[in-house]
């Protein structure tokens, strides 16, 4: 089952991230209440979490049984030859302060388990978190979703309470230092801090599937995405670790059993090729802008014009990345035998 709508929802939270990691001092940042908006848009990586769930189960929901190896296969093809694109790009203008420790650490997907999320191209943290939802999506399907075992719907949402009073906690607490110390790095990145949005996106791609009806929810979806904003706005909430999914699921279910007119734009194919390279966007856009801050560094631009030729330069170089890199050498490496 394909939802082509869904798709370019990805390449809007994906560029709202690439803003919110610019420089502050952008003009979005000075507009009272909107530069809260972007302030917390990082957020998006929360969505990424809950969607990536919700897909998992529409892909695979006719399976009787998922096979590992073919599993894993796919995903490592899908995610691995761009997560390594972003660490070679990162080092054309931070090779002299990077370590090979750091490399190796972030080529094994472990950084995010031993608290150094933010080594070298940082955005890769949430794939070192994506490897952990990846290893458990097999044996989760094969024995909870497949064969409609409701405990796991129990325990997803025992896990998702505890998440949420334990980082709400943690964040007010002495225990917690503040950004660039090892306690940030365990609330914000640590995997086992996000299983939770994993999960509930399953469980939402199950109510999906068993649920598939089609109406206008064209007003539905604007009243939702208002609340998201009016939250980041207004509510000051730890919404970093799967609390936004209160309204991510619902955004996310009604968009895909939308066909209105918000359903026909979404799905128009220049707006779904973009949601399909989301993925490049999202894990090079922190090189590609460091890159690009080295070869304009002697103009003497202003933050706001960077910042447009850094948005036209990422979405172009991302439509490269994909159609050059990442689809090519997904399907390459699909093809190889495992023996």
């Amino acid at each position: 089952m394909r939802i082509s709508q869904i798709t370019f929802t990805r390449f809007l939270a994906a560029m709202a991230i690439v803003i919110s990691h610019f420089n502050k001092d952008l003009f979005l940042y000075k507009i009272d209440y909107i530069s809260n908006i972007f302030l917390k848009a990082n957020v998006g990586v929360s969505y990424f979490f809950i969607l990536s769930g919700f897909i998992m189960i529409v892909a695979y929901h006719r399976k009787d049984k998922i096979e590992y190896s073919d599993y894993y296969k796919n995903r490592f093809a899908k995610i691995y030859p761009l997560y390594v694109l972003g660490l070679l790009l990162y080092l054309v203008t931070r090779y002299s302060s990077s370590t090979l420790y750091e490399c190796i650490l972030y080529l094994s997907g472990f950084q995010s388990w031993v608290l150094k999320g933010m080594i070298v191209n940082f955005p890769g943290w949430s794939i070192s978190v994506e490897l952990l939802f990846y290893l458990l999506f097999p044996f989760l399907y094969n024995y909870f979703y497949s064969k409609g075992n409701k405990r796991i719907w129990v325990i997803t949402v025992i896990i998702w309470i505890v998440t949420q009073v334990f980082c709400s906690l943690y964040a007010d607490s002495s225990y917690y230092k503040g950004p660039h110390t090892r306690s940030h790095e365990l609330l914000y990145y640590f995997p086992l801090m996000h299983i939770n949005e994993f999960l509930v996106g399953n469980l939402a791609g199950l109510f999906f599937v068993k649920n598939s009806g089609q109406k206008n929810y064209d007003i539905p979806v604007i009243i939702i995405f208002g609340l998201v904003l009016l939250s980041l706005i207004f509510l000051p909430v730890f919404y970093h670790n799967g609390l936004m999914a209160v309204f991510f699921i619902p955004l996310i279910i009604l968009i895909s059993k939308n066909n209105g007119i918000l359903t026909k734009l979404f799905s128009l194919k220049p707006l779904e090729y973009l949601g399909e390279a989301s993925y490049a966007v999202y894990i090079t856009h922190i090189p590609v802008l460091y890159i690009l801050r080295e070869l304009v560094r002697k103009y003497n631009f202003s933050i706001d014009t960077v910042f447009g030729i850094y948005i036209i330069v990422v979405i172009l170089t991302s439509i490269l990345f994909y159609q050059c890199i990442e689809k090519p050498l997904r399907d390459y490496l699909k093809k190889l035998k495992i023996r």
